[in-house]
């Protein structure tokens, strides 16, 4: 059977996460539903990441075993129109190596949380963005964050739920960029890891709002991390700011990469 990969981007908010739940709006049901127009019997599809209820994803990669041999713009056109009117998008389809995996094989996940200090509520993009209403200490929050970065045991910053054998990852990269914007500033946080747990992202925006809040000083960062206990960690920021921004591979996956 020949094994396909897309690129795929969408809105997370009316969907209870990517994986498929029963009677539950989910963003892998939407695109299994639509695959099943165009082959009826469909093997399940693949992500690189499960994202939760709210996040949404720039470029999420799914891969999935068809039975006809398609030419991949067709298939991604026909996967474009069954996606309608779901805010879901196939951006890019490849035929691949029937042993590529979009989870296993990827070697890096790309995160980005946008959050935005302002009164005014968000009108254009209210299920977007973590609105707060008080400025933030961006310098303080990076001061935070690099207590962040290397392998470290993440207990503190995971979920209880999180079914992850291990807590201990590492986390390549931490940035905050400031950018301005109508009656306020967005603060726009980019991770990168090979793997992330569940919440993790969260985790860790809502602990250093509290520093940029001037709620926590930058050390306290390290001393919930050295804690590993969930009750140290900062408030689990909403999921609306978050979004799967990129995943990498070893081998080309898609023609123009």
């Amino acid at each position: 059977m020949p094994r396909y990969a897309f690129e795929i981007e969408y809105d997370g908010t009316p969907f209870r996460g990517w994986q498929r739940q029963t009677d539950l709006p989910s963003v892998q049901g939407a695109l299994e539903e639509a695959l099943s127009k165009l082959e009826p019997d469909l093997l399940s599809t693949v992500a690189a990441g499960r994202t939760d209820a709210g996040v949404h994803a720039m470029a999420q990669v799914v891969h999935v075993d068809m039975a006809r041999d398609w030419e991949p713009y067709r298939l991604m056109e026909a996967l474009n129109y069954h996606l309608k009117p779901d805010p879901v998008a196939v951006l890019r389809c490849a035929r691949v190596a029937s042993e590529f995996s979009a989870r296993f094989d990827a070697t890096e996940r790309h995160y980005l949380f946008r959050l935005v200090s302002r009164r005014a509520p968000m009108a254009l993009e209210a299920n977007r963005v973590w609105r707060i209403g008080h400025g933030l200490d961006a310098d303080a929050m990076r001061a935070g964050a690099a207590h962040l970065i290397g392998r470290h045991d993440f207990t503190t910053f995971r979920s209880t739920m999180c079914q992850a054998k291990s807590p201990v990852r590492t986390l390549d990269s931490l940035k905050i960029e400031v950018r301005d914007i109508p009656a306020g500033t967005e603060y726009r946080f980019t991770l990168r890891a090979r793997s992330f747990l569940h919440n993790q992202v969260r985790s860790f925006v809502g602990t250093l709002e509290r520093v940029g809040a001037g709620n926590w000083h930058p050390d306290r960062v390290a001393e919930a991390l050295d804690a590993r206990d969930r009750a140290a960690c900062g408030p689990v920021c909403p999921p609306s700011g978050l979004y799967l921004a990129a995943v990498h591979y070893p081998q080309k996956v898609f023609a123009d990469r």
